[in-house]
């Protein structure tokens, strides 16, 4: 649809008063936003500037001058509170000191109204010979438009640009490639980010302008199709961004995002970063091809020339076969000449599998070409597409950029329908880097490099694929994901029998990982519940490296080498039950030497004893590298008493440790006596902790045994210490912007024959644990083991607790115990 400018306001003052009161009343009218409201904001603000200019010019004397705004603003797209990019061109034969007051008397009045401006004065000379030494600038002279005074010598000057811009394109468009490149990697990508710059990420409006300086130098040009749309719709989220916030700001804040999508008419922040992904995608996709193009035509004017001469004349491009109807010219796939794709529905699957194998891009046409005319697949789809989808989703990294390019086309979508709902969908726990369906893609790149470990690599990929379908629809998105992997599966043509396996994969993908990290080990009811829900040994092998794939795929906090070996562990217990063994009996474990010494130490002292000592990750793959600590293992034996877990945690979150993993266990001590030459007592607890420093180093032995002694005494007001960290940490502004949901306390059933296990799922914070062991000690249950993780803002625990009697809470005692929590918790 074509948009009409709609012209601004006029202002019966000149002034800068008249100009501000007209520019108010512009940006809110509810009828003018988008297009509409930028050009009608910059019609007003070239008015108010001519009349300026035209005023200082004639009390100045100075002729052969004019005003050119650049940059956005030379492109007319002045968003609510955008710079003022403005060059005072002159052709150098006025007297500087009246040149100077003609540009005070335009500066001094923007300066006055508080707007921020990006101001020169050049003649044009100056300006040719700056832009030569600055990009930058050179960039920002391409759009340069006249607002006032001689056009001529603006005129003069755009032409001089644009041909200075062509004749050294071979030269600027790498350098400016660079530019974006650097970018880039400073910003990351928007259409990731949940907090992305919407000018300066990559896919953003600083990307829009280059693919327009690309297009100005003849060399090479961007698709065009949906490229004006997504550069307007960051612009719209700009603008909307600029008046809920009323600040010059291109960061889309968390905590803006709820206004801005209101302000947009949107449903909610998520369809926001929806609709501001897929211009990113669009964006940074049209850069990805249209670079690629000045490549290849600038080796083209280095190489075809000497080639010419050395064989005497014109020599047409080299095409080689990589597949049936696929041929690769020029380091691009391209359809080969015979190539039907109206007659070939599998081509284009075909041709996508042989470009990620080869490692090459496709060239746009072909895929343009294959999704107007290609055939829909049969369904089920035949044999050779299924295999050419295995194919494409093993071809590791080089998977990426071609599945990219198909469903910029809309080419994923028409293959697998419900692709849709998963597409540029966020996700907003900090834990995952990339959208859902980036993620999906990024699992069966992972995945590719564990299908030498299982029987079936193409279940493994496949179910790699279609692991996060859930995500697209209500509830628990692996049940949902369940449903619809067999239909897909179904769909692509596999057996009953593999459809199955799939649908089982999806269903059960984040069981290992979550049982390992929240679950004891030891007790048989967890390996035989794993057992039960997996089902073979086949199909454990898939799991267990599904598991690991969509773990490095999400993120790095997601997986290490220690969640690995707990993951490995429980693998190994339940292929053991799944070949026809029994789950061993629960045996105590004997302390170590270690532990038996702080443990005896503390019955003979009565107060508490600890030792603190680093634990190394190992480095499974490479073990050349160096170990990365895994956090240290604190050890801590003190005689048994009311309020051990809560005092612990709490001296713990007093001095910035994050706890990973803690285990609490009665100790044995055979033949120990007191100092008074007692028998034991009430025996002594040992409590074995991973944690790490939240940042600098890590509190001496001394200080946190010399806190927890005061702790247990009642001596140190830990509520108050934490309190004061809770505010502090509430007072951060990123912290105010995400609304976390409430906590959940709820009862695994049938998690354990030897223990009642209460999980939690809440906000991290500083304390956290240390709340729920209060709140755990005043329902007077006892803590046999903890398992603690924390991924991103987000804690996940499990507690096995049982009765003062240490059997398992009776289901009833076990809910009011899960509500008491969750109540201390909000």
């Amino acid at each position: 649809m074509t948009s009409v400018e709609v012209p601004a306001e006029p202002y019966e003052d000149s002034g800068p008063s008249g100009y501000a009161a007209a520019r108010l009343r512009l940006l809110q009218e509810e009828s003018r936003s988008g297009p509409s409201r930028r050009s009608g904001l910059a019609k007003l603000t070239d008015d108010w500037l001519e009349a300026l200019f035209t005023t200082a010019a004639l009390a100045s004397g100075v002729r052969g001058a004019a005003l050119v705004a650049v940059g956005g603003y030379g492109r007319g797209e002045l968003s609510p509170r955008s710079d003022l990019d403005l060059l005072l061109l002159h052709d150098g034969r006025a007297d500087a000191g009246a040149i100077a007051a003609l540009a005070d008397r335009v500066w001094y009045p923007v300066w006055d109204l508080g707007m921020a401006l990006d101001h020169s004065v050049r003649t044009p000379a100056e300006a040719r010979r700056t832009a030569g030494e600055d990009l930058k600038v050179h960039l920002g002279l391409l759009d340069a438009r006249h607002i006032a005074g001689d056009l001529g010598v603006t005129a003069g000057l755009r032409t001089a640009v644009l041909a200075d811009w062509r004749n050294l394109a071979p030269k600027r468009l790498p350098e400016l490639h660079e530019l974006c490149q650097e970018r880039a990697a400073r910003q990351g990508e928007l259409q990731y980010l949940l907090e992305p710059d919407l000018k300066e990420a990559r896919g953003g409006l600083r990307d829009a302008t280059a693919l327009r300086a690309v297009a100005a130098s003849w060399l090479a040009d961007a698709p065009r199709e949906g490229l004006d749309a997504a550069r307007r719709r960051l612009l719209d989220v700009r603008d909307a961004l600029h008046l809920t916030t009323g600040r010059a700001t291109d960061r889309l804040a968390l905590q803006e995002q709820d206004q801005v999508a209101a302000a947009l008419g949107l449903l909610d922040a998520d369809t926001l970063l929806r609709e501001v992904y897929e211009a990113a995608r669009t964006i940074a996709y049209a850069g990805d091809v249209t670079w690629r193009e000045v490549g290849r035509v600038l080796r083209a004017r280095s190489v075809r020339p000497r080639l010419r001469a050395m064989l005497g004349g014109k020599t047409a491009p080299e095409r080689t076969p990589l597949a049936e109807g696929v041929v690769e010219q020029d380091g691009e796939v391209v359809l080969a000449r015979t190539a039907r794709p109206e007659r070939d529905a599998v081509l284009p699957l075909r041709a996508a599998a042989a470009a990620a194998q080869s490692g090459l891009p496709v060239s746009l046409h072909a895929v343009r070409r294959l999704a107007a005319v290609a055939r829909p697949l049969p369904v089920p789809w035949p044999a050779e597409a299924r295999e050419e989808l295995v194919t494409l989703l093993g071809a590791g990294e080089a998977t990426i950029p071609v599945w990219e390019a198909l469903e910029a086309e809309g080419l994923i979508t028409r293959l697998l329908p419900d692709w849709e709902r998963v597409r540029c969908r966020p996700q907003r726990n900090p834990v995952h880097t990339w959208t859902v369906d980036r993620h999906l893609v990024e699992t069966a790149v992972r995945a590719s490099a564990f299908t030498r470990r299982v029987h079936r690599p193409d279940l493994l990929l496949t179910a790699a694929l279609l692991h996060d379908f859930g995500k697209g629809w209500p509830g628990d998105h692996s049940v949902a994901g369940e449903i619809i992997a067999r239909d897909v599966a179904t769909r692509i043509g596999f057996e009953r029998a593999d459809v199955g396996v799939i649908a089982t994969l999806v269903r059960h993908h984040l069981l290992l990982v979550e049982t390992a990290t929240r679950r004891d080990l030891d007790d048989p009811a967890t390996v035989r519940a794993v057992a039960d829900a997996v089902g073979s040994t086949g199909t454990l092998e898939l799991l267990h490296a599904l598991t690991e794939a969509d773990a490095l795929a999400t993120g790095p906090a997601a997986w290490s080498a220690w969640r690995a070996s707990l993951v490995a562990d429980l693998v190994r217990r339940v292929a053991a039950v799944l070949a026809g063994a029994e789950p061993a009996a629960p045996q105590p474990a004997a302390p170590s030497a270690e532990q038996e010494r702080l443990a005896i130490e503390a019955f003979r002292t009565g107060g508490p004893v600890l030792s603190l000592r680093a634990q190394p990750e190992a480095h499974e793959e490479d073990p050349g590298d160096e170990p990365e600590p895994l956090g240290v293992e604190l050890l801590i034996a003190v005689p048994d008493q009311p309020g051990v877990l809560p005092a612990v945690a709490g001296v713990l979150a007093m001095h910035r440790l994050t706890v990973r993993t803690a285990e609490l266990r009665a100790a044995e001590l055979p033949g120990a006596v007191a100092a008074d030459g007692s028998e034991p007592g009430p025996g002594v607890l040992l409590l074995d902790w991973r944690v790490a420093a939240e940042y600098g180093a890590l509190p001496q032995a001394a200080r946190l045994r010399a806190d927890l002694v005061r702790a247990l005494d009642g001596s140190l007001d830990i509520p108050s210490r934490l309190a004061e960290r809770e505010r502090a940490y509430e007072k951060n502004p990123r912290r105010r912007g995400a609304q976390a949901p409430p906590p959940r306390v709820t009862v695994a059933p049938a998690g354990s024959r030897l223990a009642t296990v209460i999980e939690v799922r809440a906000q991290d914070a500083p304390g956290l644990l240390h709340r729920i062991g209060h709140a755990l000690e005043a329902a007077k249950v006892r803590v046999r083991s903890a398992h603690v993780s924390t991924l991103g803002a987000n804690a996940v625990d499990a507690f096995y607790v049982t009765g003062p009697n240490g059997a398992p809470l009776p289901e009833g005692e076990a809910a009011e115990v899960a509500r008491a929590l969750e109540g201390a918790l909000r």
